[in-house]
C-alpha cells in the first residue's frame, strides 16, 4: 500500500469515526449508545411477525426453512449433516431465474430443532410435506442431495400426489446404501460403524475430515482443497445436533427405498458424479434409474459428492434445463 493510499484511508477512518461519535454525543446521555442505535433499525418484531421462517410439526419439532422469489417453486433437501446453506449457490441462481425457491433445515439440522426423536426417512419426509402444505407448494420441483434425495424420494412417494412436478436426486443415497443379501453392492456395515465411532468420538474433527477429504475430492492427486467451502461444510455440520447426526446415519444408510422409486412417476432426473466416494454411482444412480417409471440418468466424470458446490456452474445449467423442459 503506497503512502499517499495509507494517508487517505487513516483520514477516511478519522472522518467516519468523527461521525459515529458526534452521533453519539447528540443521542441523550441517558440512554446507552447501543440502546439508541437500535431504535434506527428496521424490525417487525412490533408487528408480531416472526424474524425466521419456521414451522411446528405435529410432534411439536420446529422446522426452520428460507422461501425467497415467486414463480414456480423449487424445493431443496439437504445431504447429511448440513443445512438448507449448502443450496446457496443453486438457490442464488434459480431465485434470479425467476423461481420460487425454499429450502428447509432438516430436523436436528441447521436451524431446526435438535429434538431427540424422529431421525429417520418417515420423519424427514412428513416434515418437508408439513413445510410445503403451509406454503400451500403446487407444481414444484423437488431437489434433494444424497441424504436430501432419500427425503425426497420417501416424500414424493408418499407425500406429493397433486403437488409434485418433478424431481432430482443427486448423489443421492437411494436405492439402499447398506450392503445386504439383495443388496450385495452396498456399503458394508462397518463402514457406517466407522462413521457413528468418529462423530461420536470427536464430532468437529470429523467434520474437518469428511469435507477436507472424500465429500469434495479434496483428496484426489492434484486436488486444490477451497478453505472456505470445507470450513463452511464444518459450520454448517456444527449447527446441527450431534445425536440428530448420529441417528440420521442409520437413516441414510438403512433405508430402503425400492418401493418408493417405484411409486413415483413424475420425470426424474438422477444426477451423480463416478468418483463420488461417499455414495458409489454403480450402487445408487445406476440401480435408482432403473426402477423409476420416468427416470433420466446424467453422470458426471470425475466429479465428487459434493459436486453442487464444486461444480455449480455445470450443475446449475443442466438443472435449469430440466426444470424448463
Amino acid at each position: 500500500m503506497s503512502a499517499t493510499s495509507s494517508s487517505l484511508n487513516r483520514r477516511g477512518f478519522l472522518a467516519s469515526s468523527a461521525a459515529v461519535g458526534a452521533f453519539a454525543t447528540s443521542l441523550p446521555a441517558v440512554m446507552p449508545v447501543g440502546q439508541a442505535l437500535a431504535q434506527f433499525a428496521p424490525s417487525n418484531r412490533s408487528n408480531g411477525v416472526k424474524a425466521m421462517s419456521t414451522i411446528t410439526t405435529n410432534d411439536g419439532t420446529e422446522i426452520f426453512y428460507k422461501d425467497w422469489g415467486r414463480g414456480q417453486p423449487i424445493v431443496f433437501h439437504h445431504g447429511w449433516p448440513l443445512s438448507s446453506d449448502d443450496w446457496d449457490a443453486q438457490m442464488m441462481f434459480f431465485v434470479e431465474q425467476g423461481y420460487r425457491v425454499v429450502g428447509i433445515d432438516r430436523r436436528g439440522h441447521g436451524r431446526s430443532s435438535q429434538v431427540s426423536d424422529g431421525h429417520d426417512m418417515d420423519h424427514y419426509a412428513a416434515d418437508a410435506a408439513a413445510v410445503v402444505e403451509h406454503l400451500d407448494l403446487r407444481n414444484a420441483v423437488h431437489i434433494g442431495h444424497s441424504t436430501g434425495g432419500g427425503e425426497v424420494t420417501r416424500y414424493v412417494g408418499r407425500h406429493g400426489e397433486g403437488r409434485v412436478a418433478k424431481a432430482v436426486l443427486m448423489s443421492a443415497v437411494p436405492p439402499l446404501m447398506l450392503k445386504t443379501p439383495s443388496n450385495p453392492g452396498g456399503l458394508p456395515i462397518e463402514v457406517f460403524d466407522g462413521w457413528r465411532n468418529s462423530l461420536a468420538a470427536n464430532r468437529a474433527q470429523f467434520f474437518r475430515d469428511v469435507p477436507s477429504g472424500p465429500f469434495y475430492g479434496f483428496n484426489r492427486p492434484g486436488a486444490k482443497p477451497l478453505e472456505g467451502v470445507i470450513e463452511n461444510w464444518w459450520r454448517q455440520g456444527m449447527m446441527g445436533g450431534a445425536k440428530a447426526h448420529y441417528d440420521s446415519i442409520k437413516a441414510f444408510s438403512e433405508t430402503d427405498f425400492n418401493e418408493d422409486l417405484k411409486s413415483i412417476d413424475v420425470p426424474t432426473l438422477v444426477m451423480h458424479g463416478d468418483d463420488d466416494q461417499i455414495v458409489p454411482y454403480k450402487d445408487a444412480a445406476l440401480l435408482s434409474v432403473k426402477l423409476l417409471k420416468n427416470g433420466t440418468l446424467k453422470i458426471y466424470p470425475g466429479f465428487p459428492h459434493g459436486m453442487l458446490t464444486t461444480h455449480a456452474d455445470v450443475i446449475n445449467q443442466d438443472l435449469l434445463a430440466f426444470v424448463r423442459s
